[in-house]
């Protein structure tokens, strides 16, 4: 394969794109960061509330292969521009909701942009960066997406909200910037593409028939490695989801303050960081991506765990810690990198693959959140989702147990 000449264009590409998936989280976790003043003023009850806050999961499942395959022949260009755009008209329309199926609605078409943006980033790093390179490039994204999750819960409701008048003018304010970054996307990438060296990969070799469609599914479903991968990101997403919603209603829960449950719950997010970008700097320096697996599966379980029996500010801070750093911000740049980098995948089929994680993970995705609403409606406590979740993590671990190394997953 010819080398692949990297420039400041694509640097510059790929940390425009990051800023793009900042936009899309805030936007999508604001609905978890004023979940409570949603509930009251919607008149949610606890099922309904983690059926909203699962909906951008529950978008993905029927759409993510699609998606995929529509990213790998259209290229990550267009694909971001357009799921950009239509996460900001989303999210400006969940702003003048008036009731559970008006907020449920918009909530789910932001999850239809937001699975352009998911697909089209490690599409747009197999096309600007070589495979050796794929995971220290995915975590630059991912840090950005981590940033917008955590800035909405550290400064929408306690600072934004207030000064704002509430939820649902930073809900239509949010959704407008991001309609504005769309467009600025398009011209900045349009001006800088032909500048980039793109190596072998071309979007445009692949088909829109039904034929084409049908080799490629064919191939990701039937690839060992692959759907190992594929457990591993549902359990990812199953416990990210789940706490990332309810985290400050856990916390209030236990009579933590507002203030304190959404500033713990943003340390929650940003420690995700120490994960993306040491876990792939370790596993490219050993050569292994079993191991580091194997290693956030089992750190996910205690920090689970460690969440039930937690009775103190710092021994909350500690599990959080372990299910954050490992799981949560561990896990995310492998399963998106991996693909890159496996025999029978590589960069030309990066999106369909990655679509098939989160088709199954989404599921996982949704159940989070959603399972974790069913369970205290029924028990009044949080503690059997979290033993729940606790469990799941170690599903993690077995399957990085089984996985072959990405070079010899066949």
């Amino acid at each position: 394969m010819p080398r692949q000449r990297l420039s400041i264009e694509a640097y510059v590409l790929l940390g425009t794109a990051s800023v793009g998936y900042f936009l899309f989280t805030f936007s999508w976790f604001s609905l978890a960061a004023f979940l409570v003043p949603i509930i009251e003023d919607l008149g949610l009850s606890s099922t309904q509330a983690g059926v909203v806050t699962g909906a951008v999961q529950l978008s993905y499942i029927p759409l993510s292969l699609v998606s995929g395959l529509a990213i790998d022949r259209l290229g990550s260009r267009r694909s971001l521009g357009v799921g950009l755009f239509v996460i900001g008209v989303a999210h400006v329309l969940r702003g003048v909701s008036e009731g559970f199926v008006t907020i449920l609605l918009p909530t789910l078409f932001l999850g239809v942009g937001g699975t352009a943006v998911t697909f089209g980033l490690p599409k747009l790093v197999s096309e600007l960066f070589p495979p050796g390179r794929s995971g220290t490039m995915s975590s630059v994204y991912i840090v950005g997406a981590t940033l917008g999750s955590a800035t909405v819960f550290a400064v929408a409701r306690p600072f934004v909200g207030p000064l704002a008048g509430g939820w649902r003018p930073v809900f239509r304010y949010t959704g407008a910037v991001v309609i504005a970054f769309s467009v600025g996307w398009f011209i900045l990438s349009w001006y800088l593409w032909d500048r980039v060296d793109h190596g072998d990969v071309h979007s445009e070799g692949q088909s829109f028939s039904l034929a084409s469609a049908q080799e490629d599914l064919v191939r990701v479903f039937t690839h060992y490695g692959l759907l190992l991968l594929v457990v591993v990101g549902t359990v990812r997403l199953f416990i990210s989801h789940g706490l990332s919603n309810w985290l400050p209603a856990i916390l209030e829960a236990r009579d933590v303050t507002p203030s304190l449950a959404a500033m713990l719950t943003s340390l929650f997010i940003l420690i995700r960081i120490l994960g993306i970008v040491g876990i792939p700097v370790l596993s490219d320096r050993y050569g292994t991506r079993r191991l580091p697996i194997i290693a956030c599966g089992l750190a996910g379980t205690v920090g689970t765990l460690g969440l039930i029996a937690a009775n103190s500010v710092p021994a909350v801070l500690f599990s959080l810690l372990l299910v954050g750093t490992f799981v949560i911000g561990g896990l995310s740049p492998l399963i998106r990198a991996i693909p890159i980098e496996m025999d029978e995948i590589g960069p030309q089929f990066t999106a369909v693959a990655t679509g098939l994680i989160f088709t199954v993970g989404e599921v996982g995705g949704f159940f989070g959140p959603f399972l974790i609403g069913f369970l205290y409606d029924i028990t009044g406590s949080f503690a059997p989702a979290l033993g729940v979740l606790a469990v799941a993590s170690l599903f993690a671990a077995l399957a990085g147990y089984y996985m072959n190394e990405p070079s010899d997953s066949t």
